[in-house]
């Protein structure tokens, strides 16, 4: 059971310190194998520590670091088909037998697509470690002015059994899950760091993976930064980078306001395996309204979300008149919203088109414009929906219909 251990170090003199702990501690050190992107000073030389076999190593000069998210893109492309995932930040201390501990969680919770996360208590480099912690659960602490949700975390009694506990939210601190996430959930390297944690958590939801925090404990996390240096500290104009950082940070937030109002799937996108109503129905959220449930904020346990299994495959193809859309729409349109909603009038399913789907889309020499999307969802769906938006980022007229499934199912075919 081999594990591959992501870590991004930017310019952290606890990088050392943590990779020696977590081999300590672990009760299979020898299936234990690293990739770290090391963001290194001129004055740095590559310590021994990582000449090792177990070590792949993607050395950096801090001046070209593009950010965490970048920097933690780059150590999933050094990921050699290893059994488990563990991503960690550089400042890390470890329970004994860590190892043993995560892939019994991940084995305990029944799931097809475990992950299991979690915001690790505290530790300080400069004291010794704390004699015994207790698990931890994350809960929604607040929106951004982006409408981005951020968590806070708490901790909470061990279970009688220690048996994991399912989770709403996802900490990019403490990361575990089968090898294939690396596939199935590539890093966005455009993302610089705020909106991380909350996109990372749905699409790892909608491409079918379960979140869960240990129900026991596993790690402690250095959160003051008093013994580093911050990407921020160093990537400014005066310091000559091409690109100073909060040029980076304002380009990733938009990409992630964007993301949370118009979903769209793909590489860096959602899964099909689950909705992203689905996952805000799990966590408790509604980003739109920007709004978050009293059991999202207190981090009560969300019941079992929709099985990925369970799900179906729909495909529907809709096929819309020119004539009837509004002229905003047709002309260099922003984005149409497409979207299929239950009986009950819930969103099951969103994929939106994009600028290059819908230059494609007018640009043909056809009276009417063919619109096909499949997607996996418990629920068949009963309505579809377009919701053109203008280049000036305001909802035009919605359009919609009813979906006839009395007929074959294997494609639905909606002329209108």
């Amino acid at each position: 059971m081999t594990i591959f251990i992501s870590i991004a170090a930017y310019r952290d003199p606890e990088l050392l310190p943590t990779i020696a702990d977590c081999i300590a501690r672990a009760r299979w050190p020898e299936q234990l194998r690293f990739g770290i992107c090391w963001q290194h000073g001129p004055e740095d030389k590559p310590p021994p520590a990582l000449a090792s076999r177990r070590m792949r190593v993607m050395a950096v000069p801090w001046a070209q670091s593009q950010g965490a998210c970048w920097a933690r893109a780059q150590c999933m492309s050094l990921y050699a088909g290893e059994d488990w995932f563990l991503q960690l930040d550089s400042h890390h201390r470890f329970a004994q037998d860590w190892d043993a501990i995560l892939i019994d969680q991940a084995e305990r919770s029944g799931a097809a697509r475990p992950l299991l996360t979690a915001y690790a208590p505290a530790y300080d480099p400069l004291q010794p470690l704390p004699g015994h912690a207790l698990p931890t659960v994350m809960r929604f602490d607040r929106f951004t002015p982006e409408g981005i949700a951020l968590c806070q975390f708490g901790p909470v009694a061990e279970r009688p059994d220690g048996a994991p506990i399912r989770a709403r939210f996802l900490s990019a601190h403490l990361l575990f899950a089968p090898g294939r996430f690396v596939a199935d959930v590539p890093y966005d390297p455009d993302l610089y760091f705020i909106g991380e944690e909350i996109t990372l958590a749905i699409r790892a939801f909608t491409h079918g993976y379960d979140l869960f925090h240990p129900g026991r404990h596993v790690a402690w996390h250095e959160y003051t930064r008093r013994h580093r240096t911050k990407h921020w500290d160093d990537h400014r104009a005066e310091r000559g980078v091409p690109t100073p950082w909060h040029e980076r940070d304002a380009a990733s937030l938009e990409k992630v306001r964007r993301f949370l109002v118009a979903p769209e799937t793909g590489r860096f996108g959602c899964g099909v395996a689950r909705s992203f109503a689905d996952y805000e129905a799990c966590a408790g959220l509604s980003f739109r309204r920007r709004h978050a449930s009293r059991a999202a904020r207190r981090g009560d346990e969300p019941a079992a979300p929709v099985s990925a299994a369970a799900a179906r495959e729909w495909t529907v193809r809709l096929s819309l008149g020119r004539a009837e859309l509004p002229d905003a729409a047709l002309k260099h349109p922003l984005f149409w919203y497409v979207g299929f909603h239950d009986a009950q009038g819930n969103e099951i399913a969103r994929d939106d088109a994009g600028r290059a789907e819908m230059q494609a889309l007018l640009a043909a020499p056809h009276d009417r414009i063919r619109i096909e999307r499949r997607f996996a969802s418990t629920r068949p769906p009963a309505r579809w929906t377009i919701w053109p938006v203008d280049r000036r980022g305001r909802w035009l007229d919605r359009i919609d219909g009813p979906i006839d499934l009395s007929g074959t199912q294997q494609l639905i075919e909606v002329t209108r």
